[in-house]
């Protein structure tokens, strides 16, 4: 018994390993294949049969939510294959594919399976259909052989190594390097409880249980024949002599791994068919089967990545042309002013030379006026000294009078004057030289040419500096082009998986890099640093913030300047930007900055330990641009995707700013909101998934279903994208169920089950609906079958 166990389970366990597996009961009719095989123990969990066991440690090792389990229960009743879950299906075809020689029914119904209680009723439905009859040797006799198939496709991690594309050119295309891609398992398990043999004087069946037993005989002969032909190592399996033989084709010298049960009975009266049960058991031991591992790429899966790298290189695209455009509109700006400038300083040095040439004038006059007085000077000495020498002659003549003291005085008193007049004439030319100085540099007219000159100078500065960036964003707009031409070409060509298609991934992530290098090298903190233009932040001049801040955002957009960024202050001063500048402009570039820098983990917190949500909250609550709303709306989104910090979140206030920004019916803004709310969802069911403690969503707490379900339908494919997402998410948590039945989701659920172009999304909602309880019950309620 331990033996047969042993060599179940391992067959079991290469089914789950993606080896086809088959288990089958051989022996004489009443001797227990169908109890071994089939019992359900619904009253002893002890007496359950093989196939109730499989099932429950095949779905003790799949992953809900990304593998499937289909089962297939069908009977062959007189060389016909009957459906035993929908009886009207009979007569199915069988199919041999020509390659592979794998064998399938497709008109046979195939039910997804996800719990143990739904294959129980599905085996209870099968058993009710199964044909039976009373016999001398079984009171339920089986009539007909029956089969469970039991088909597992299971998801599991790729090994390491470079994966392949070839586009349109047959060129080989490198999409990664150390890339895993997903794998798929597809296995298959078959259980086949055979009809027993009998002797028709021992069973005693006449009529059309005689048929029956003719029937069964003969396909079990064929089987036998095709056993001992494979034992005895024959050219010839003469497999299409029985329908029986055709559907176990796999089983016995394919590719499967078998295991025979064989049931035998205690009774002497029944040697004879003991012994052939034996022989026949011996005989099938002596065949070998050649397993082979069903194992394939996951080529949705691969197809998804791509459409999102696509996705995420086309929104760069327009990124950098918006910031392309913003630069060429305020370069032509700085143009006009520079030669508006130009033509005030042409005017200014017009009116200077004119002043001077006044000012020249008058300093030659006033010369002129100086040596005169001079002149005059010198010839009033003269006179006095010749004065002198008279009253000296006089006075050694004739004695002092009154006379000569009179005119001695007034001499002294001209002279005076003179000097007086002199002097004065001296502190004017003085003053005139200083003046003419002055003038030349203290002016109004001359200081507004110095000013202009200065100005002109930074002017052609910033000119050159701006045309150096223009030509920089131009040369990464055009190798990001050629990236998103090449993504684009190589989803829509072929894709090809190969030796060669190895090579070619290799080679595209090569020219990647190298691209990311050479943009790398362009960038404005190699010229100026990175502490330069956060301090140009703090300028006086709005014009030269506005350039700096988008800088800032420009380098937080990509992920490997965002360390550096925010070691150096950056994150913090994006931050206070938010709080201490009423520029529209600003305000929108440092929301986007944040936005970039908030898709890292650690940033997340940092953000949210600075204040982050209440900063963002009031930016939201004072923009009225759309532009700057998405940039804060994406920002806080990128936060919602923390699962450590979503209470936080909802107590500062980040759900209600969320929210609060759907007023502006923006579709930019509402495809951000969208993207949020998925995001706190996926986390919240995450946590359910992982064991934490069932609690109501705080999405349904802080009244954003209402807006959910009303935007379910949105024509916008993002929003409506995101928030199917959510719905998903949110129905994951059995906690939220009546909530979600109550604000009327359980319609868009349904919507999404039937309608949604995305068959992940669509196959998540159908999960969602049949496991949870509180939904199955207002679906029976309505009478809805899904």
């Amino acid at each position: 018994m331990k033996l047969l166990q042993s060599q179940l389970l391992s067959g079991l366990q290469s089914v789950l390993e993606g080896y086809n597996g088959t288990i089958m009961a051989y022996g004489q009719t009443g001797t227990g294949k169908t109890f071994t095989l089939g019992r359900l123990g619904e009253e002893d969990i002890a007496d359950r049969g093989i196939m109730v066991r499989a099932m429950e440690d095949i779905l003790a090792d799949i992953s809900p939510e990304q593998d499937s389990i289909t089962v297939s229960y069908l009977q062959l009743y007189m060389e016909t294959v009957l459906d035993l879950l929908v009886p009207g299906k009979d007569n199915i075809p069988i199919v041999e594919d020509p390659k592979t020689g794998d064998v399938s029914l497709p008109g046979a119904t195939a039910v997804e399976i996800w719990d143990q209680t739904s294959f129980l009723d599905l085996l209870q439905t099968g058993e009710a259909n199964r044909f039976a009859a009373n016999t001398k040797l079984n009171t339920e006799s089986s009539r007909s052989h029956a089969i469970l198939m039991v088909n597992v496709k299971k998801h599991v991690k790729g090994k390491g190594g470079d994966l392949i594309l070839t586009n349109e050119n047959g060129l080989g295309v490198h999409m990664s390097k150390g890339f895993c891609p997903p794998m798929v398992r597809k296995s298959k398990l078959v259980v086949v409880d055979l009809a027993g043999s009998e002797r028709l004087d021992k069973s005693g069946s006449e009529g059309h249980a005689l048929e029956e037993a003719k029937s069964i005989n003969l396909s079990l002969t064929s089987l036998g024949k095709c056993i001992n032909a494979l034992a005895e190592g024959s050219s010839h399996i003469p497999i299409r002599d029985s329908k029986l033989t055709r559907l176990l084709r796999d089983s016995f010298g394919g590719t499967a791994r078998t295991s025979l049960v064989i049931t035998i009975g205690p009774s002497p009266r029944h040697r004879g068919e003991t012994m052939s049960t034996i022989m026949f058991g011996q005989r099938a031991m002596k065949v070998e089967n050649m397993v082979k591992l069903k194992e394939e790429f996951d080529y949705k899966s691969l197809c998804r990545r791509l459409d999102m790298e696509l996705e995420k290189r086309v929104s760069e695209i327009e990124r950098q042309g918006k910031l392309l455009l913003d630069v060429e509109e305020k370069l032509q700006e700085r143009l006009e002013e520079t030669k508006r400038a130009e033509r005030n300083l042409e005017s200014a040095l017009e009116k200077m030379a004119a002043e001077r040439a006044r000012y020249h004038k008058e300093h030659i006059e006033v010369l002129e006026s100086l040596e005169n007085e001079r002149a005059e000077r010198q010839k009033m000495e003269n006179q006095l000294q010749s004065t002198m020498q008279d009253m000296q002659h006089h006075r050694e003549v004739f004695d002092p009078c009154n006379q000569l003291k009179s005119e001695i005085l007034e001499l002294k008193l001209q002279l005076d004057k003179e000097v007086q007049l002199r002097q004065q004439a001296e502190k004017e030319l003085s003053a005139l030289k200083s003046g003419l100085t002055k003038i030349e540099s203290t002016s109004p007219e001359g200081q507004e040419a110095l000013i202009l000159s200065r100005r002109l100078e930074d002017e052609m500065k910033q000119r050159k500096n701006l045309e150096e960036e223009i030509q920089q964003l131009r040369n990464q707009l055009t190798q990001v082009t050629l990236q998103a031409d090449e993504a684009k070409r190589i989803v829509s060509g072929r894709i090809s998986f190969g030796s060669e298609s190895h090579k070619s991934f290799a080679s595209v992530n090569h020219n990647i890099d190298t691209s990311a290098n050479l943009n790398t090298s362009g960038r404005p903190q190699e010229h100026v640093g990175l502490q330069k233009v956060l301090s140009l932040l703090d300028s006086a001049d709005l014009d030269v913030r506005v350039h700096a801040v988008k800088v800032v955002a420009n380098l937080a957009a990509e992920e490997v300047n965002q360390e550096k960024i925010v070691e150096a202050g950056g994150l913090h001063s994006m931050l206070m930007l938010l709080s201490s500048t009423e520029d529209e402009t600003i305000r929108r570039v440092a929301a986007g900055a944040i936005a970039n820098l908030a898709m890292n983990e650690t940033n997340q917190e940092l953000i949210m330990s600075e204040g982050g949500i209440t900063l963002l909250s009031k930016t939201a609550d004072d923009a009225e641009d759309p532009q700057t709303l998405r940039m804060v709306a994406g920002a806080i989104a990128n936060l919602c995707g923390n699962d450590k910090l979503q209470l936080k979140l909802r107590d500062e206030g980040g759900i209600k700013a969320l929210l609060s920004m759907v007023k502006s019916n923006h579709p930019d803004v509402l495809a951000q909101v969208a993207r949020g709310i998925a995001n706190f969802a996926k986390c919240e069911s995450r946590g359910a998934v992982q064991g934490s403690k069932p609690a109501r969503s705080l999405l349904i707490d802080e009244g954003a279903l209402p807006w959910i379900v009303a935007n379910a339908s949105n024509e916008a494919s993002p929003i409506r994208r995101h928030i199917e997402l959510a719905l998903c998410h949110l129905a994951q948590k059995d906690v939220n169920g009546k909530d979600l039945v109550a604000g009327g989701a359980l319609w868009e659920l349904i919507r999404i089950s039937r309608e949604c172009s995305r068959e992940d999304i669509r196959m998540l909602a159908h999960r969602m609906l049949i496991s949870s309880s509180v939904f199955q019950a207002e679906l029976r309620r309505l009478h809805i079958v899904l």
